[in-house]
């Protein structure tokens, strides 16, 4: 079961961490400083809530979303294999098989020596959500970043505006001083970490690169400026592109690998004035993809396994 990633100390101490945390906030130092029961308390309070409810909510989907793995019915494309190997390696695309699995795997996949699996577009493999962070959940990832990074700089201000404005005149001051200078040290600590990660991942979407083909990158350009050439990353289309089309180029990879699944039945496809849309049906479940691009669909159709049942509508 999904559920039994959650038997992880990591998980449990992210989990403990969020509690103590959102505890703190709202009802010490913010009921603190301006009151809960003030118009401006219950503000601040509903947006701490609303913050920590998304972070909340990108965690568990972190940790419960597959991160992408290779279906065991991938093959690769025939007109890979009419290109040279000498091409192939040139453009770093060569398909290849998984030394760990003895399956092919699609261009960016890593194996993941802890789950034990290919991963699509492999990020990395975080402790902290008992999961890897690939292509099916990038996405959670950097939005679990996003809003932890606010909360946490949102947790910490209210945090120094309290101790600014507290009546430090009363017995056992000492004690309460060294909890907020150690939970202050703490706050501001994950702030910075968290913004320099978030940044980290802002920069790499930029590239469209993960963390890994950052250093394989690093390692070309070194062997490449040996050779005295010039190494650019193959998916690099510049920092407009790789932020918009991401999107919609992951869709079409993600139901292409649905339609070459062993239990994929049908294709239905279904044309409009505006798009044209797709449906594969699998044992388990629906996969839609909707098109707005006519050419691409075209192309799309023509891609569908052959094997496949496909019915246009």
């Amino acid at each position: 079961m999904e559920l039994k990633k959650f038997l992880s100390i990591h998980i449990l101490c992210v989990l403990i961490f969020v509690g103590f945390l959102y505890y703190f906030t709202i009802f010490i130092f913010l009921d603190d400083l301006l009151s809960l029961q003030s118009s401006t308390g219950k503000f601040h309070s509903f947006f701490f809530t609303f913050m920590a409810s998304l972070c909340v909510f990108s965690f568990f989907v972190c940790v419960l979303k597959d991160p992408g793995g290779v279906p065991f019915s991938y093959l690769p494309d025939v007109e890979d294999h009419e290109a040279s190997d000498q091409e192939s390696k040139r453009s770093g695309l060569l398909k290849k098989k998984c030394d760990k699995c003895s399956e092919y795997k699609p261009p960016r996949t890593h194996h993941c020596r802890i789950c034990r699996r290919c991963i699509l577009r492999m990020d990395h493999h975080c402790a902290w959500i008992n999961n890897c962070v690939g292509h099916r959940n990038y996405k959670a990832f950097v939005a679990l970043i996003f809003y932890a990074t606010i909360a946490i700089i949102y947790s910490s201000v209210i945090l120094v505006s309290d101790a600014i404005h507290k009546d430090w005149n009363f017995d056992g001051v000492m004690h309460l001083k060294l909890f907020y200078i150690a939970t202050g040290v703490v706050l501001i600590g994950l702030s910075l970490t968290l913004g320099t990660l978030l940044g980290w991942h802002i920069y790499l979407t930029m590239r469209n690169m993960t963390t890994i083909e950052y250093y394989e990158a690093k390692r070309a350009a070194w062997l490449a400026s040996k050779s005295g050439t010039n190494y650019h990353h193959p998916y690099d289309v510049g920092a407009y592109k790789n932020i918009s089309l991401p999107k919609q180029i992951h869709e079409i990879k993600d139901f292409l690998l649905t339609a070459r699944r062993k239990d994929a039945r049908t294709v239905k496809i279904k044309k409009n004035k505006d798009m044209v849309k797709f449906k594969v049906r699998c044992s388990k479940y629906l996969y839609t993809l909707c098109v707005s691009d006519f050419e691409k669909a075209d192309k799309l159709k023509q891609s569908l396994p052959p094997g496949l049942s496909v019915q246009d509508l």
